[in-house]
């Protein structure tokens, strides 16, 4: 499985593009290939929060239902939303062919600092490990 070397990624599986200054202090949110491969098929996908709204780091703001299990929807980073991906909302088996590309979820307007974020090399040793 491969675990894109430019992202940060959180414990929870989400992952995030753009921390490094491009995009005007706007990054890009999505769960991992190990998240969609965990979940099997992803059949609905449900945010909470909407374009303008706040969200914080490690807070929950949506869920993610396969045909095997619900998990929440966790943001890795603290800001207001600026844009949500509609086309993963209503097709969302986009996310368990192209996670990491036209399967991401929301965009942020970075608010604070990032907390604990992963590179690829400690996240790949984390989903080692579990």
């Amino acid at each position: 499985m491969s675990v894109p070397e430019q992202l940060r990624y959180s414990e929870e599986h989400e992952w995030v593009s753009g921390l490094e200054g491009e995009g005007g202090g706007i990054v890009t949110v999505g769960i991992t290939q190990h998240a969609a491969d965990a979940l099997g098929e992803i059949v609905y996908l449900e945010l909470t929060p909407g374009e303008g709204d706040t969200v914080e780091a490690g807070e929950t703001c949506g869920e993610v239902e396969s045909t095997k299990s619900v998990s929440d929807l966790y943001s890795p980073v603290s800001g207001e939303i600026t844009a949500i991906n509609s086309s993963v909302i209503d097709e969302p088996k986009v996310i368990n062919d192209d996670p990491y590309g036209e399967g991401w979820i929301f965009k942020v307007r970075v608010s604070d600092e990032p907390g604990d974020l992963l590179d690829a090399e400690a996240y790949n040793k984390l989903i080692e490990e579990s």
